[in-house]
């Protein structure tokens, strides 16, 4: 399944085909910044505390490259869906983990 452009929001967390999570960090424009994790993770469990993006490198690209991969429904949090929405807390670890502060206040 292809995202539309206007399905990806910032602070949602995307599961690949590939098995790569993405959470989505930034956008300005037609431009985003988000974090991957390696490809091929388990899945997280529906209660997880950590998310996958230690010491991996923010990606910078057009919100409609991102949004042209193949995604999956996936489990967090209990439910089922296509993304799922990060608390305040979540998207500051994943920020941090990747080290994302300065090209998000560049971008914006």
């Amino acid at each position: 399944m292809k995202l539309k452009e206007k399905e990806v929001e910032i602070g949602c967390l995307y599961l690949t085909g590939a098995n790569q999570y993405r959470a989505v960090l930034a956008m300005k424009g037609e431009f985003m910044i988000y974090a991957p994790s390696l490809e091929g993770i388990p899945s997280l469990s529906p209660n997880a505390t950590k998310l996958p993006f230690e010491n991996q490198p923010f990606k910078k690209c057009k919100i409609v490259t991102f949004a042209k991969k193949d995604y999956q429904v996936f489990d967090f949090n209990g439910m089922a869906a296509i993304n799922h929405k990060l608390n305040e807390a979540q998207l500051a670890e994943v920020i941090a983990q990747c080290n994302a502060n300065s090209a998000i206040n560049h971008l914006i």
